[in-house]
This record gives C-alpha cells, sequence and structure tokens, in this order.
C-alpha cells in the first residue's frame, strides 16, 4: 500500500523532474505512473500551467507504467494547456506505454514525438 507516497516528489515509484527549456516545460516523469502516484505528475502539471507555460513536452522516456488513471491526468492537462493557447507534446515512450495510448486512441489526441529533441525542436509555432 502506497498511500503515504502520495504527494512526495519521490515515492520510490514515481520522481518527476521539471524544468523550463525556452518556452516550454519539459515535465519528466520516472517510474510507474498510476492511481497511487497520478498525483504526483498532476500537481508539477498543474504548477507549469499556472506560471504561465502553455507547452507543456512530457518526457516519457523514463516512464515504464502508465494506467487509466496517468492518462487522465495526462488528457486533463492537454485540455487545460489547449485552453491556454498551447498544448501537450509526449516524447520518447516506451512500447508498454505507447501501447496504452494506442489502445486508448489517446494518441491521436496528443502530439507524439519519437524523442525529447524532436518535441523540442517543434517549437511553440510547429504542427502540434
Amino acid at each position: 500500500m502506497d498511500r503515504g507516497t502520495v504527494g512526495s516528489a519521490q515515492s520510490g515509484r514515481l520522481l518527476v523532474e521539471v524544468r523550463e527549456e525556452g518556452s516550454s516545460a519539459v515535465v519528466t516523469p520516472a517510474g510507474e505512473l498510476d492511481h497511487h502516484t497520478a498525483d504526483l505528475l498532476r500537481e508539477p502539471l498543474e504548477d507549469c500551467l499556472g506560471k504561465g507555460f502553455s507547452r507543456l513536452v512530457v518526457d516519457c522516456s523514463r516512464l515504464e507504467f502508465c494506467d487509466s488513471t496517468g492518462l487522465n491526468v495526462l488528457l486533463g492537462a492537454r485540455l487545460k494547456a489547449e485552453a491556454a493557447g498551447g498544448g501537450v507534446h509526449l516524447a520518447g515512450m516506451l512500447p508498454v506505454v505507447a501501447r496504452v495510448f494506442e489502445i486508448t486512441g489517446a494518441e491521436a489526441v496528443f502530439t507524439v514525438h519519437d524523442s525529447l529533441e524532436d518535441a523540442l525542436a517543434d517549437g511553440p509555432d510547429g504542427a502540434g
């Protein structure tokens, strides 16, 4: 039971790092994104939006698992970012995580990039 770890920046199951990269906020979740750890990603995403970043790049290269709760966190951030004139870009998804997006059809509503470098090169005026 991991109930006590929600809200911690490092639960042992999910670590989230945030940095600024030009006009984008890069959010890197590492570990497992699920019902127990979703708030560890939701809060930094909302903080970035609150600071005026409407373009969020989520570097998924270290995300080992994502369930429906994690997917809903990303979808919620996408709606808020788009309302602010931006969007959520997903980069470097491992096959196990990419499969969740394929099965649910969520890949169609996100701009998905092969790598973080590609997402950053796309820029705020890119096709995404």
